[in-house]
């Protein structure tokens, strides 16, 4: 198994960590996923541990078998849940304190329940474009509506205050577009962005980036699971096709959907600055973003970035990119 059974991350590796079931069953597992925490027997066959894991999902109370080629804790067990339209309850006060303080060794038990498309929290839609590319964004926002009530557009270029946009679905001033320069600073132009958001959560994509609305639709109800758990962040897995082929550099998590008072750091590759560090986060797996690039954008958006902050620009991250997915 090269790829984590749960989230599809190619980080496998050896493992001390152990889970205790009920009635006091301990068990190490030799292997982890340093992306999602879900841990491994060795041997342990992948199409086997998503059928297993498929069938425990499908019940209202979720309990760990002890036997299972695979253990969740229950930071794992939520994240595992996503991939299903899930959330989950903890049974007990022990259970919402290791939510804060993962990775636990208690093996996961918790009430299931399903994420709905209506309610939840409100969560706003931002954009960052060139001014290039403003018309294809708009044209492309009416199938957001179906989730979004609220649009902010923010265009690299002279410094202009937000003005309302009519676009189809969407009631009068809720699309609204603003300008301020990049000036080769990413966190700062998404902490702007931030701050045009008329709701307490917002999803930020860039231009040549999509999320279905299917996926949008259950925005919310993941931001109302995150505002009952702690959570100020929340990470979607981001498929980069380049040249029209998935790379090989997947999930590619991209932690986009924030609280609004949440602000980014980093000139390049910005991240979420999260107080209690990453347990105030998590990953979604209910759907990710599409990300369309050419092979010449990687190579040179690579030697820009290491120009605009030296040392960060990851110009090893061509490569990965550049190389078709596999397992």
């Amino acid at each position: 198994m090269r790829r984590c059974f749960v989230c599809a991350a190619d980080m496998l590796g050896p493992s001390e960590r152990h889970l205790t079931y009920p009635g006091g069953h301990r068990r190490t597992f030799p292997l982890a996923c340093g992306a999602c925490g879900v841990l491994l027997a060795v041997g342990a066959d992948p199409k086997s541990c998503r059928a297993h894991l498929a069938r425990s999902l499908s019940e209202p109370l979720f309990a760990s078998d002890p036997a299972a080629p695979y253990g969740l804790d229950l930071y794992t067990l939520r994240i595992a849940a996503t991939g299903r339209s899930l959330g989950i309850r903890p049974l007990d006060e022990a259970g919402r304190t290791e939510l804060r303080h993962p990775h636990g060794t208690r093996a996961a038990r918790a009430g299931l329940f399903t994420l709905e498309a209506s309610g939840g929290c409100m969560v706003s839609l931002g954009l960052l474009c060139r001014p290039a590319d403003r018309d294809d964004v708009l044209a492309a926002l009416p199938v957001h509506a179906v989730w979004a009530d609220d649009v902010a557009i923010l265009i690299d270029g002279p410094e202009m205050a937000a003005v309302p946009m009519p676009v189809a679905g969407f009631a009068i001033g809720a699309v609204r577009v603003a300008a301020r320069p990049l000036d080769g600073d990413f966190a700062a132009q998404r902490n702007a962005l931030q701050g045009l958001a008329r709701h307490g959560w917002m999803l930020q994509l860039d231009s040549d980036e999509v999320l279905s609305p299917e996926a949008g639709r259950l925005l919310p109800a993941l931001a109302a699971l995150a505002e009952a758990q702690g959570v100020a962040s929340i990470g979607l897995a981001r498929a980069n096709r380049v040249d029209g082929v998935l790379s090989d550099v997947f999930p590619d998590v991209q932690y986009r959907l924030n609280r609004t008072g949440l602000r980014y750091a980093g000139r390049v590759h910005e991240r979420p600055v999260l107080d209690g560090g990453w347990p105030e986060s998590f990953i979604t797996l209910h759907g990710r973003i599409e990300h369309r690039l050419s092979g010449a954008h990687v190579r040179a958006r690579s030697r820009r970035y290491e120009a605009l902050d030296p040392g960060r620009g990851r110009p090893e991250e061509a490569i990965a990119l550049l190389r078709p997915y596999a397992d």
